[in-house]
C-alpha cells in the first residue's frame, strides 16, 4: 500500500473517473489542490453512518463495501465499491449525517476531499467545482433511478406472491368445499 504518486498519475486516474471526465485538466488542478490522500486498512472504516459528513471520496485502489444498519440484524451490505468509484458526496451536498458505512474490504487508498474546501471553491465560483456537483446530481439521479426499479421490482415480487398465497389458498377452500 506504501506508494508515491505523481500529479501526472493522479489527473491521468481522476479524468478517467466518471465524476471528473467532464473537467478540463486545469480545472482539475483546483480540485486537485484541496485533495488528501488517505490509506486505509482492511476493515477499517472509511465513515460511519451517522457521522458527520465531513469530506467525500474517491476510491484509488482496494475495494470497499457500503453497509447499512438494520435494528433487528447484522449490517446489511447495499453496494460495492471498486477503484473510481466516487461515494460520501451525498452528506456534503445537504449537510446531513452519513447515510451509511463504508469499509475498506482490503487495504485501500483514496482521495479525500474535505466538504470545507470544497464549499470555498464552490463560494469563489470555481467552474471545476460546479461541474463537479452536476457530475454528483447526475451520479445520484441515476443511484435512485437504480432504486426505484429494485424497488418496483419488489413489490411486484410481493404481489405475485401474495397472488399465488391467494389462489393456493381459494383453490384448497374449494376442494375442501366439494368433498
Amino acid at each position: 500500500m506504501e506508494q508515491s504518486l505523481t500529479l501526472e498519475q493522479v489527473i491521468d486516474f481522476l479524468l478517467e473517473t466518471t465524476l471528473f471526465c467532464d473537467l478540463e485538466p486545469d480545472e482539475l488542478g483546483d480540485i486537485v489542490q484541496i485533495m488528501q490522500l488517505q490509506r486505509f486498512r482492511r476493515d477499517q472504516a472509511i465513515f460511519r453512518e451517522g457521522d458527520e459528513g465531513s469530506a467525500w471520496y474517491v476510491l484509488f485502489d482496494g475495494t470497499a463495501r457500503v453497509e447499512k444498519r438494520d435494528p433487528f440484524a447484522p449490517a446489511r451490505e447495499v453496494a460495492r465499491l471498486e477503484p473510481h468509484a466516487c461515494f460520501g458526496e451525498m452528506a456534503i451536498l445537504d449537510n446531513s449525517p452519513r447515510s451509511a458505512s463504508v469499509i475498506a474490504e482490503s487495504d485501500a487508498t483514496a482521495f479525500r476531499f474535505p466538504s470545507n474546501l470544497f464549499n470555498m471553491l464552490v463560494d469563489e465560483e470555481s467552474l471545476a467545482a460546479y461541474k463537479l456537483i452536476h457530475a454528483m446530481a447526475k451520479s445520484l439521479c441515476v443511484r435512485q433511478r437504480h432504486m426505484n426499479q429494485q424497488m418496483t421490482d419488489l413489490l411486484e415480487a410481493q404481489r405475485a406472491a401474495s397472488d399465488f398465497r391467494g389462489s393456493v389458498g381459494s383453490a384448497t377452500d374449494k376442494k375442501a368445499l366439494s368433498e
